[in-house]
Formats: structure tokens, C-alpha cells, sequence
């Protein structure tokens, strides 16, 4: 199996999830051995939740699981470009395909994004 260095991280590595399809950066999460591994074998993109200090399958509540496409490492070893196919549009659990919904214009955060989902709905109240 591919090796990576998570020694550097303290036993994490940065994975960005791309559309495969048109290339836009969907999400930014984190790795560890076991969540590697697991996407690996499994072809689901399995992350490590650093709030819950656990495995995280994405899409595990949401249904919005991504499907590993391609995976592509850096020249260092310590992170990851996760080309997948997003099931369900949405990526972010704001209910936005990207987790990159907001840009900076003139110096004040816009909205650029369309939400496809109701958190609430989705996951219940917060």
C-alpha cells in the first residue's frame, strides 16, 4: 500500500477533496493511518474527525459520500488531493456543494454558493 508521512502532522495529513469531474475544491479534512487505509481498501473516502477524535466515513449521516476517483500525493509524502465523485451534490454539512461557499470581495465575506440541503433537516437541530 502507498506510504504516507504522518509523522510530520502528529499522525495527520491534510486531504482535499476535488470534483473529478470539473475540478472544484469540494472540502479540506483530515487523514490519519486508519482513515487512509480504510479509503484505500474501501474506495469510500473515510476521514479522521479531529472534533470527535474518531473515524469519520463521509456522508455516514448525510448520505453524501464521496467516491474515490484518483488520488494524488505530494512531492513531501504529507498530503493528499482526493479527486472523488460527490454523491448527493453536496459536500459541506452547511448544506453547500463546496465548503468553499464564501469569497472574500472588498473586503467583506460574500455568499457564492447555492445551498442544496437544510442542515436542520439533515442532521437535525444544532
Amino acid at each position: 500500500m502507498a506510504a504516507l508521512d504522518f509523522e510530520k502532522g502528529d499522525g495527520l495529513v491534510p486531504a482535499i477533496a476535488q470534483d473529478w469531474k470539473n475540478g472544484e475544491i469540494l472540502m479540506m479534512a483530515y487523514m490519519n493511518k486508519e482513515s487512509w487505509d480504510v479509503t484505500l481498501k474501501t474506495g469510500i473516502v473515510h476521514y479522521w474527525s479531529r472534533s470527535r477524535s474518531s473515524l469519520w466515513k463521509k456522508g455516514e449521516s448525510s448520505g453524501n459520500i464521496q467516491h474515490v476517483k484518483e488520488i494524488r500525493v505530494d512531492c513531501d509524502l504529507d498530503c493528499v488531493v482526493l479527486k472523488i465523485e460527490q454523491v448527493g451534490d453536496a459536500a459541506c454539512h452547511t448544506g453547500y456543494r463546496s465548503c468553499f461557499y464564501r469569497k472574500i470581495e472588498d473586503g467583506r465575506v460574500i455568499i457564492d454558493g447555492e445551498r442544496i440541503f437544510d442542515p436542520k433537516e439533515k442532521y437535525g437541530a444544532s
